[in-house]
């Protein structure tokens, strides 16, 4: 008999996952952000969303690796905590560098190819969210899990952002980069497979 899902599970991954922002916020509160907190938030909730990105990418070799087909059920959160900080630092991005004026917004995305890129990203992610939801789900039948596999290219776009963004150390986006490739390559075999949907 297949073992139950944990039913203390979502909660718990929920709190969990406002770690993140729980920490930022008592940085914040302590100024403990460093000599440019701006750069600081803006990095944070970058790096935060693509984690939560990957992680969401993990859950399916998971569920199988550890023959936990329940796991299923929490990547819909993931996925939308993804989103949440995605956002979070998209409107960092807009208040501390770009102000919020139109202008300096379209002269960021001309000069910053890694702008546009992250700009791209984020939107990828934002049909993922909307339809992150039972209905969408029942109204769109097999499309749905067609249209999700855009996930697989703002994982893409997300880690060439993070590869164009950096100007010294590469370390980190090495780590990022073969993790991507990694969870992105795994699912190679499974592409020519009739596309299937799962509710979570």
């Amino acid at each position: 008999m297949a073992s139950q899902p944990w039913p203390f599970g979502k909660p718990l991954l929920f709190l969990v996952s406002l770690a993140p922002l729980a920490l930022l916020a008592f940085w914040v509160a302590s100024d403990q952000l460093g000599p440019d907190p701006a750069k600081t938030v803006v990095l944070y909730t970058g790096s935060w969303a693509l984690n939560f990105l990957l992680l969401t990418l993990l859950v399916s070799p998971l569920r199988q690796w550890l023959k936990r087909p329940q796991l299923v059920r929490y990547r819909r959160m993931l996925g939308l905590f993804c989103f949440f900080y995605a956002t979070l630092h998209a409107l960092c991005v807009g208040t501390y560098i770009i102000g919020w004026q139109w202008e300096i917004f379209t002269e960021e995305l001309r000069e910053r190819p890694y702008m546009l890129v992250g700009f791209a990203a984020w939107l990828t992610l934002v049909p993922l969210a909307l339809t992150s939801n039972r209905y969408s789900i029942r109204k769109l039948g097999r499309r749905w899990a067609s249209l999700h596999k855009l996930v697989y290219l703002s994982a893409v776009l997300a880690v060439v952002h993070l590869v164009w963004l950096i100007r010294s150390s590469y370390l980190e986006a090495i780590l990022y980069s073969l993790a991507a490739i990694f969870l992105l390559c795994w699912r190679l075999p499974e592409r020519f497979k009739p596309a299937t949907f799962t509710r979570s």
